[in-house]
């Protein structure tokens, strides 16, 4: 069985940063791309970065600039490190694990999310 699990959301300051992190057990964790998504108060969620198995990355260019994604496959870990964070960056934030198909990231299993707010 396949357990995907997020953690190290909270709350920040505008400006400051945040980690997040993801573990993946039940599958080979070195062979899947990597995701995270997020999903803001009354929007569609959407896919902030991803990495291949191949370390390739794509990251969403709103965030370009303040977030990376890493993996450890040693660890079956996933992080997102946050930066220069905004109130816009509100959301759940939620880990993913899947392939690269169709020219594209598809996730195929899903954590339950973190919560990340960004208030003052």
């Amino acid at each position: 069985q396949v357990h995907v699990v997020e953690s190290g959301g909270g709350l920040v300051q505008p400006g400051g940063s945040l980690r997040l992190s993801c573990t993946a057990t039940g599958i080979s964790f070195g062979i899947y791309s990597v995701g995270w998504h997020r999903q803001g108060p009354g929007k569609q969620r959407e896919l902030v970065a991803y990495m291949t198995s191949t370390y390739r990355t794509n990251v969403l260019d709103s965030v370009k600039d303040r977030f990376t994604i890493s993996r450890d496959n040693t660890k079956k870990m996933v992080y997102l490190q946050m930066n220069s964070l905004k109130p816009e960056d509100t959301a759940v934030y939620y880990c993913s694990t899947g392939g690269y198909r169709d020219r594209g990231y598809r996730p195929d299993y899903w954590g339950q999310g973190t919560q990340v707010t960004v208030s003052s």
